[in-house]
């Protein structure tokens, strides 16, 4: 009688090992560049946008380029986008810019430097530095705190005013966070966080972030549709459907269009946010209770831009580079009863260096998910009033407009990440997400990346881009550990 011999799974090397990367942001780019480099021949990635790029969309606007998402470097050193970039001569400095914001009240009034002075040093010196112990309740509870306690020992303050300021404070801190607002930002989170020191605005002029996936990729600056050492690597519109990891051989993933796929490694760059919204059915089987406590803990926040482009020159005066809104409490009130209750949350806008015909606004949270349902006219009518509402001279109908949606965007669900209160209270963080998940023998199977699973600099492009090379080194160590094939 014969018998038929069980044949044990092929042997794998970095030659042979079939690497699929979801997500072509800059995680996804600097996982797939790095394996490469490590000598690992079968990498590809799978884009379900019909571009590259993820939270990183530079395009030609107006005279120039404008970035859609990520628009500056957030500090120099320790920072990689910086270190890649700083000789290239595509990074400028913003000399003095921050130090030259305006603020006017919902009643055209313009505030006075000295009006104001006492109230913003405040607010600037209330952001504790590394020597403040890590805090056990939320950022917001802190900031308030601090605030006005300084506010109290300030002879025949303006308490209105100071209210409106410290509002005007807490949005802008809500587009730094990404949160709708303070009191669910962990405040221990500001201690772990790793903050690049240096110039906190360089940025990228005429060049767009894009140049930097151009570098990872080793790409021609002056070609658009090349990309490098990533040519013929990478599938765009090709949105996955579903993992399945069960088992210890090779993944399985079916695309939305029916497609099968087959991987030994599946390294998932997707947001936070697509987490949040399909990991129950995206993962097969579910995912373990820890990640699941992460993805469900942590929050991925909305900031969305307004960009107005005019006719011949810039309409904001020659020493208005930004303008600041404060609302006294009963325009306010008229404010949320109104249609227009959604401009609450439009912090500020600014002119755009390099693009003197161009005007910049920010809007955060529940009120920037709601603006994204709105028609883009109705939307432009509703800053226009607001102008003309608060400004103290007349700003003209822009020739162009755009704003962004990053929330209704079904490949991204948001802007970017941020650690909550809920988390600390659970002990939950982005170590959780990282976590990869490995067979019996220990072999890195389903692998995480992304600004999310990043311990000290989530929410940034130089974050995500340190998870891609994590993961990459995870399997080139995992591939390298006894120098022979591996299972």
């Amino acid at each position: 009688m014969s018998t038929c011999a069980f044949s044990p799974p092929a042997l794998k090397s970095k030659e042979t090992a079939r690497i699929v990367i979801i997500g072509a942001g800059p995680a996804g780019i600097a996982a797939a560049t790095r394996l490469l480099e490590q000598g690992f021949k079968n990498v590809r990635i799978l884009e379900a946008e019909n571009r590259i790029g993820g939270r990183i969309n530079s395009i030609r606007f107006a005279d120039s380029i404008v970035d859609l998402g990520a628009q500056w470097c957030h500090g120099e050193a320790g920072n990689v986008v910086y270190e890649r970039c700083k000789d290239l001569n595509v990074l400028q400095r913003t000399e003095g810019f921050a130090k030259a914001w305006r603020f006017v009240r919902s009643d055209k009034a313009q505030l006075s430097e000295e009006a104001l002075y006492s109230l913003q040093k405040i607010a600037e010196d209330i952001i504790p530095d590394e020597t403040v112990p890590p805090l056990d309740y939320s950022w917001g509870d802190y900031l308030t705190q601090r605030y006005w306690q300084e506010v109290d020992k300030l002879p025949n303050v303006d308490r209105a005013l100071a209210r409106e300021l410290f509002e005007n404070f807490k949005n802008f801190q809500c587009s730094i966070e990404g949160s709708d607002h303070l009191f669910e930002v962990s405040g221990r989170s500001h201690h772990e966080f790793v903050e690049s020191k240096g110039d906190m605005d360089i940025h990228w002029c005429d060049k767009g972030y894009k140049t930097f996936l151009r570098v990872l990729m080793n790409s021609k600056q002056d070609e658009p549709n090349d990309l490098g050492v990533l040519n013929g690597r990478v599938e765009l519109s090709k949105r996955i459907a579903q993992i399945n990891w069960e088992g210890a051989q090779e993944l399985q993933l079916r695309c939305w269009n029916g497609e099968l796929l087959q991987a030994d490694h599946v390294i998932c760059t997707v947001s936070l946010g697509v987490l949040k919204e399909q990991h129950e059915k995206l993962f097969v089987p579910a995912l373990p209770e820890a990640k699941v406590r992460a993805i469900n803990a942590l929050k991925l926040g909305t900031v969305n831009k307004f960009l107005l482009e005019y006719g011949s020159e810039q309409p904001m005066p020659k020493d208005w580079p930004s303008v600041n809104f404060l609302w006294s409490e009963q325009d306010l009130q008229e404010l949320r009863g109104s249609k227009r209750f959604w401009l609450e949350s439009v912090g500020y806008f600014h002119i755009v260096i390099c693009q003197p015909r161009l005007l910049e606004g920010w809007i955060i949270g529940e009120h920037a998910r709601h603006m994204e349902t709105l028609p883009e006219e109705e939307v432009l009518e509703g800053l226009q009033w607001l102008f003309r509402r608060c400004l103290p001279f007349d700003m003209p109908q822009p020739v162009r407009f755009l704003r962004t949606q990053w929330h209704s965007n079904p490949n991204f669900r948001g802007s970017y990440s941020y650690r909550t209160t809920q988390a600390d209270a659970v002990r939950t963080g982005p170590w959780d997400l990282e976590a990869p998940l490995v067979d019996a023998v220990g072999k890195p199977r389903l692998l995480f990346a992304g600004e999310a699973s990043s311990k000290t600099h989530y929410s940034t492009v130089h974050g995500a881009t340190e998870t891609g090379w994590r993961e990459a080194d995870r399997l080139n160590a995992y591939y390298t550990r006894d120098s022979k094939p591996t299972a």
